[in-house]
């Protein structure tokens, strides 16, 4: 009887760890996020995009306009989540966006976070001008990624399309 005790606990314990151990993953769906940016003279904007979790913490970078990351410390907010856990954004990167100019990337935003509370937050910052923390920021839900949002900086307006 013992030794049959013997032999059932290390299957069973192999069972109950592999149950724990696999981390659920979520699903994830691709939005293509239009910016565009206002009339302004002078270089390009570094656009970051996050999103934030439903207590206004950084949860996670979804995409980041301008590759040149000596600059990276302008966006401060971000710069203080970004900075201090150093996540590779180099897939999720393209160049600055200059005044009047539009831009069309994909971003990848988990389902499970739509319509739970949770933020998206557009931050600007350009050369020797201003930035702009909540430059566009808006509840993450169902009707607000079908709508075209203002921005209160460097950006004119946001649009996103779920693809």
């Amino acid at each position: 009887m013992i030794k049959k005790i013997l032999l059932v606990i290390p299957i069973f314990l192999l069972v109950v760890a592999s149950l724990f151990s696999f981390k659920k993953t979520s699903e994830s769906a691709p939005y293509k996020c239009m910016i565009q940016m206002k009339n302004y003279t002078g270089e390009g904007a570094y656009v970051v995009v996050s999103l934030l979790n439903p207590n206004g913490e950084y949860e996670e970078t979804l995409y980041v306009q301008g590759d040149d990351d000596e600059w990276y410390f302008d966006i401060t907010e971000w710069w203080s989540f970004q900075g201090k856990k150093r996540a590779d954004i180099d897939a999720i990167t393209g160049a600055t966006i200059s005044g009047g100019q539009r831009t069309i990337s994909v971003i990848r935003i988990d389902t499970d976070k739509i319509d739970k509370g949770y933020k998206i937050r557009f931050e600007t910052a350009v050369e020797d001008q201003e930035y702009h923390k909540d430059d566009i920021e808006f509840e993450l839900t169902t009707a607000n990624l079908k709508s075209k949002i203002e921005g209160k900086g460097f950006i004119r307006y946001v649009r996103m399309l779920a693809q």
